[in-house]
């Protein structure tokens, strides 16, 4: 194994952080629950122009702006480009953003910071509940009309 590969090889088990001691409870402060991001992408696949842009305009910034959030650049060899985000609840998010121009790479980048890890549910089909009775009373086919 030589000493470039084992400098940008990253393990699997240091993809996920933990928040430091005293940050996250400390009052009057606010933290992302997003702790970390993943920006993968090719030097080379015109998938990942877009993402290439992003990187050298954009990241540098948006990491200064965002110190509560570790952010991690890793080169994927003739891959499309992913976003990855880790968050505080241990669940973990990822986005491909393959051909987008830097702004739709910044759009998603917004979207994961904006999110909360949560799991998404859905809004159809939630059962309704009251505290009242129904008018016509209760269903059944046992107690039908005689």
């Amino acid at each position: 194994m030589s000493t470039r590969s084992a400098a940008t090889k990253i393990l699997r088990g240091s993809l996920s952080t933990t928040p430091a001691p005293g940050a996250a409870g400390s009052p009057g402060s606010f933290h992302l629950p997003l702790r970390k991001l993943v920006i993968e992408y090719c030097e080379s696949n015109p998938s990942s122009a877009g993402t290439r842009q992003f990187l050298r305009s954009t990241v540098p910034a948006w990491a200064r702006s965002h110190p509560s959030v570790e952010v991690v650049v890793r080169q994927r060899p003739s891959l499309h480009p992913v976003l990855r985000g880790f968050y505080a609840n241990g669940r973990s998010k990822e986005i491909c953003v393959k051909n987008l121009e830097g702004n739709g790479v910044e759009a998603t980048l917004k979207k994961l910071r904006d999110d909360s890890g949560a799991k998404t549910k859905s809004l159809k089909r939630i059962p309704v509940e009251s505290k009242a009775e129904s008018a016509r009373g209760i269903w059944s086919a046992l107690h039908g009309a005689r």
